[in-house]
């Protein structure tokens, strides 16, 4: 593979991201394999316990003198790194792709989150702002003021190896935090091209070793960052069950926890439908990523009278699909993560069976010249019925349900119907409709579109949802108080000292 970022080909040991320093003292390792075609890519040594608590001291000494730079030039340093993912947009694109499955096109597209929260946390670090208010007693002065939490940890998944870390360093940075990194054991070189491409700019600031740490590992270090009282703030993104037992953990000790979990999203595709508009975001809303986002389009809730037309226009719409090399530019659909995400297709698949449902869409796994990895699969379309327990459950691969409805209140209501609570939308051309479904009484999602998709996300808005998503907040708006503590402050200056709510205490 030509063009990748020169990330060695032999076994990394862990450490922080400066490279001043890195340490390891056990034997135990990591394989990264590409699920384009099977390859061992690398064997990152993974972090021992001594490695890890090693790292979180550096990262303690760090955040003593990381908290009093002023957050403009926290700013501006966040500002240099994103000038760096620019000149290795490419590189880290195709590494991405190649390590993780997604087409190169996505792989670009994630590191332009990078990027684009790079810029937001710019200017964010001239607008941590708090409040003044007016005392009820004369002569003082009331207001608020925000402070870093200290240490950070991320839990990062594979789907995105590196824009979600980027939502939560990021603004980390901005506010005055140190950041403990544990990427997806599947994906780690691209955790450790980051530290790289980052490197340069924080030796160059004179930044303490230990704001950007990098622990390689499994379930266990995810459970080191979460029992320990040391980390202030444990932001996990993965699976519902995953995140259970992370805020289970967090809370024990009472820490805090941001958990971007699961989604089981639904378009309706209402009877004003611009259907021109809507087959497009449909399908790679249900196909992008191979159908392994948390925002992926699951389910189309699909008026009664429109069924015979979203069948055939489907049908069409995913005969054009080309599905292989992730690299290829003409293709659309790379491989599934690995072997297991491909046993939990076709378990979804016999589920779908056995329930009744009938396919649109065949699914389907795809072997021979080009496929060899084993994890390519078909993306397929269902008829359901949403009560079902395989269409309550999220299945990470490109499996669309479509249930019909006759009212919009019952559509709404098929759409709230799941577990989860990340993303939804609508496609309808009629004004009430539209904000039924934006209202009080509508989606019950952290995300609801109007004639767009899922899928695809700005970094100006806060992400997240609710119920077993998490109900965390990443990235844009306010999010950025995630991060940091608030405090209250009052100010006598007068000579007397009256009490709040007229008490009297006289000596």
């Amino acid at each position: 593979m030509e063009n990748i970022l020169p990330v060695p080909q032999h076994k990394n040991k862990p450490g922080t991201s400066t490279g001043q320093q890195f340490w390891h003292h056990g034997d135990k390792t990591i394989d990264s394999y590409s699920p384009t075609d099977g390859s061992l890519i690398a064997r990152v040594y993974a972090s021992t316990r001594a490695d890890y608590d090693r790292v979180v001291e550096t990262a303690q000494a760090a955040f003593a003198q990381w908290r009093l730079v002023p957050a403009p030039k926290r700013g501006d340093i966040v500002r240099q790194m994103g000038d760096q993912f620019r000149l290795y947009k490419s590189d880290l694109g195709k590494l991405v792709s190649f390590e993780m499955g997604k087409s190169f096109q996505e792989g670009l597209g994630e590191v332009q989150e990078i990027i684009d929260i790079c810029d937001f946390a710019v200017g964010q670090s001239r607008q941590l702002y708090g409040l003044t208010m007016h005392s009820e007693r004369p002569a003082h002065r009331m207001y608020e003021q925000y402070h870093p939490v200290g240490i950070v940890g991320i839990i990062s998944a594979f789907n995105f190896p590196v824009a979600v870390w980027s939502w939560n360093a990021m603004l980390a940075w901005v506010c005055g935090d140190v950041c403990i990194w544990k990427p997806s054991e599947k994906t780690p070189l691209t955790a450790l091209a980051c530290q790289q491409i980052i490197q340069d700019v924080l030796r160059n600031n004179d930044v303490p070793e230990g704001v950007s740490c990098l622990v390689s590992g499994g379930r266990d270090t995810g459970e080191w960052l979460a029992r320990d009282p040391r980390v202030a703030l444990v932001s996990a993104t993965g699976s519902t069950r995953m995140g259970k037992a992370v805020g289970v953990a967090v809370a024990e000790r009472m820490g805090r926890s941001l958990l971007e979990l699961g989604g089981n999203n639904a378009i309706i595709v209402s009877n004003n439908a611009d259907l021109d508009l809507a087959i497009p975001a449909i399908v790679f809303g249900a196909v992008g990523t191979a159908g392994q986002r948390c925002t992926t389009t699951r389910r189309l809730i699909v008026h009664q009278s429109l069924l015979p037309e979203i069948r055939n226009r489907l049908a069409r719409a995913y005969a054009q699909l080309r599905i292989g090399d992730p690299l290829d530019p003409t293709v659309h659909v790379g491989p599934l993560i690995d072997k297991d995400a491909v046993a939990g297709y076709q378990k979804a698949v016999a589920d779908i069976r056995e329930a009744g449902g009938t396919f649109i869409v065949e699914p389907g796994t795809l072997t021979g010249a080009g496929y060899e990895s084993g994890c390519y699969v078909k993306p397929c379309v269902a008829e359901a019925q949403n009560h079902w327990p395989v269409v309550q459950r999220e299945t990470f691969a490109p499996i669309l349900y479509v249930i019909p409805y006759t009212t919009l209140d019952e559509a709404i209501t098929l759409q709230n119907s799941v577990p989860q609570g990340l993303s939804s939308a609508i496609f309808t051309l009629n004004l009430r409709e539209a904000e039924q479904f934006l209202s009080v009484a509508g989606s019950d999602c952290g995300i609801a579109n109007v004639n767009i998709g899922t899928s695809g996300a700005e970094i100006g808005g806060a992400f997240g949802g609710e119920k077993e998503t998490g109900g965390g907040r990443e990235s844009g708006s306010d999010a950025w108080k995630t991060y940091m503590r608030r405090q209250t402050n009052t100010i006598n200056y007068g000579a007397t000292m009256p009490l709040a709510q007229g008490i009297t205490f006289e000596l």
